[in-house]
């Protein structure tokens, strides 16, 4: 039975890593692609919930879709309202996707796995590389499976287990606290909903519990991303608090309907499909039919709940341990860590600080004015730190690794500097001025703002990993987002051309911007510099080999 257990946990821990690993490779080659079509779909509900729902299927996850949502809710790109249609749609989207999964096409794995471990492995370029990495990861996904159901069914035929499935079979409540629970455990509805449509098909545990099971779920997929960025800036809180306030009112419903027996399981048999999935997407259906129309009233009740500003002070914690500094490596990973801190909390900043150029806040320039005193703080204490270790025996490659420490605290120091300092300047300026970007000029900046926060996305984790190609992802970013702001600039330059005003008045602002946005990339791109230039990734310089004609340069 140990070995039974253990082989299922294994499969469930398979299912979870290649979807994963679907999305890893999305969001590698295609993820400023999704976030600009997405936001093109978001000016209306509908299309919102639409572009939310193809952006789920294709990442395997509505929590990454939120992500983005509340990320554009942030910035000022886009109303809570429009990121909860984005939200609402992809909820759907992922319950969809759940059932291609399901879909009888176990014969295509090996060849999915053949071709994308081929192109994986000889692809020259990154996007085509990312392809063999979704292509492996939807192999896994039918693989594992595939394992479920080899591992439950001698599993279901245990006594201990049939009476435990009894047991939910009266109890329909509990079983819904124990489907919410996985989910959330699991951090995707996707894999918890296959994980339990497989052990009903098995016979593991019968149609009603596999229903209570999916219902729970689909709370559980409401308090993923709820629990993520329940931290984050008041826009990104409203979005999946009414997102959690609609999917708990509906699942709330579906159980009672569930456990009175108005919900008639016969009917979801008799539909195509297996009726836990047929439920799952109907229920998703039913939230979107319900909630898209109201999800202005949605986020006015999250915004009575919430207070307006948190008025918690910067945190003061520091990873950085006096007593570690007798043991290096010790020492260099609390130094790693707050350097990660620092990091956090310069893409912290980033994130709201365009939405100053569309109305100036200045609670908000307040707010990121406190967190670059935390930056200052934590860059000073790391330095110190690091000094305080370079006075011991340290190897060359530990002395290597403290400049390099340093060398990235100073440059998210400066790119904290750019954001709270000259960003919040210019936006002050604006306001003062009473001038507005065009609205070209807007939505250029915007565009050109979040392609930054994404990659300060991909900056922290790098930190967090060290993953080569994550970190050679980066250092490439960093010369596309040159050549992208040269583009915007020229963008710009043709609009004074044609006598915009709203671009005349605001045409330094404006260029000063696009070049303190494309310094703040540079800045945080740095940090993938030490790992590049170990893998020899990185060359020496941009400059040509001088060329010797007759013996002269």
């Amino acid at each position: 039975m140990i070995v039974l257990a253990t082989q299922l946990a294994a499969a469930v821990a398979l299912l979870l890593w290649s979807v994963r690993l679907i999305r890893t490779g999305v969001e590698r080659a295609f993820l400023p692609e999704l976030k600009r079509g997405l936001k093109a779909l978001s000016d209306r509900r509908l299309t919102a919930a639409a572009g939310g729902g193809l952006a789920a299927m294709v990442m395997q996850s509505s929590t990454a879709v939120a992500l983005i949502g509340a990320g554009f809710a942030v910035s000022g790109m886009l109303a809570p309202a429009a990121a909860l249609a984005l939200l609402l749609g992809a909820d759907l989207g992922s319950a969809l996707m759940a059932q291609v999964l399901l879909l009888p096409v176990q014969a295509v794995a090996p060849f999915a796995m053949l071709v994308g471990v081929v192109t994986f492995s000889k692809a020259g370029k990154r996007r085509t590389k990312q392809i063999g990495r979704i292509l492996i990861g939807f192999s896994l996904v039918l693989l594992s499976l595939g394992m479920i159901r080899a591992a439950t069914v001698p599993i279901g035929a245990d006594p201990i287990v049939q009476s435990i499935a009894i047991y939910f079979q009266n109890d329909l409540a509990s079983a819904y606290v124990v489907g919410a629970v996985l989910a959330w455990a699991m951090h995707s509805s996707l894999a918890a909903v296959l994980t339990f449509a497989t052990f009903a098909s098995t016979g593991l545990i019968g149609v009603p519990v596999a229903a209570a099971l999916v219902i729970g779920a689909n709370l559980g997929g409401a308090i993923v991303p709820f629990a993520l960025l329940w931290s984050q800036e008041r826009p990104a809180r409203l979005v999946v608090l009414g997102n959690l306030v609609a999917r708990g009112g509906v699942t709330l419903a579906a159980l009672a309907l569930l456990i009175t027996g108005v919900l008639s399981l016969d009917l979801l048999a008799a539909l195509p499909g297996h009726p836990a999935v047929t439920l799952h997407i109907a229920l998703n259906a039913v939230l979107l039919m319900l909630a898209l129309p109201v999800t202005g009233p949605l986020i006015r009740l999250a915004t009575a709940v919430l207070p307006r500003h948190s008025g918690s002070s910067p945190e003061t914690v520091t990873a950085l341990d006096d007593a570690a500094l007798d043991h290096a490596p010790l020492a260099l990973a609390c130094a790693q860590r707050e350097l990660l801190r620092m990091a956090e909390t310069v893409q912290a900043n980033l994130l709201p600080v365009v939405r100053l150029f569309r109305s100036w806040d200045a609670e908000l320039a307040r707010v990121i004015e406190l967190r670059e005193e935390d930056v200052d703080r934590m860059h000073f204490e790391i330095k110190i730190y690091l000094s305080r270790l370079r006075e011991g025996d340290l190897s060359p490659q530990q002395d290597k690794k403290t400049l390099e420490l340093v060398a990235m605290a100073n440059s998210l120091e400066d790119a904290a500097d750019r954001i709270a300092v000259s960003l919040v300047a210019l936006a002050q300026k604006m306001s003062e001025e009473a001038v507005t970007f065009s609205q070209e000029g807007l939505s250029d900046i915007e565009q050109f703002h979040d392609q930054v926060v994404t990659n300060g996305q991909l900056a922290l984790s790098v930190l967090t990993t060290g993953d080569a190609e994550a970190a050679r992802q980066l250092v490439a970013e960093k010369d596309r987002i040159r050549f992208e702001e040269q583009t915007l600039q020229e963008r710009h330059l043709k609009r004074l051309q044609n006598g915009t005003t709203a671009s005349i008045e605001t045409t330094n602002i404006h260029q000063e911007t696009l070049r303190l946005l494309k310094q703040i990339n540079a800045a945080l791109a740095f940090v993938a510099y030490p790992i590049a230039e170990e893998t020899g990734d990185l060359l020496g310089s941009r400059l040509a080999k001088p060329r010797v004609i007759g013996g002269a340069v």
